[in-house]
């Protein structure tokens, strides 16, 4: 139940970030050139996107991988069929993260830095 609760997360991110631009919300360009930033600033430590760059990075290795669980030529239409659900999760997380990714630099550029004052 957790997988599909997974999955479906995934799947209505994707369908809220292709509609997020006609209401306001960021653009698919803004979400993409959010990643570079997202990688480093999870690979600095100062994002807790780790594991979840992990799986989208697995996600994509499995999608550009000339080995698959099902194999197109013998199974036709059921070889797709797994790269198909792999191509909407990924996209469907890498909208949801970099969203995240947005609102958490929106907030961190908020703190002014600096220490307690006795």
């Amino acid at each position: 139940m957790g997988k599909t609760l997974k999955r479906s997360a995934a799947f209505a991110a994707l369908a809220r970030a292709l509609t997020a631009g006609a209401r306001g919300g960021p653009s698919l360009g803004t979400r993409l050139a959010a990643l570079p930033r997202m990688i480093r600033a999870t690979t600095r430590g100062e994002y807790d996107g780790g594991l979840r760059l992990a799986l989208m990075t697995a996600a994509t290795a499995y999608i550009v991988s000339p080995f698959d669980l099902l194999p197109e030529i013998p199974l036709a239409i059921f070889g797709l069929a797994d790269d198909a659900v792999m191509v909407t999760w990924l996209a469907g997380s890498v909208l949801a993260e970099t969203e995240r990714f947005l609102e958490w630099e929106a907030r961190r550029s908020s703190v002014i830095p600096g220490g307690l004052v006795p």
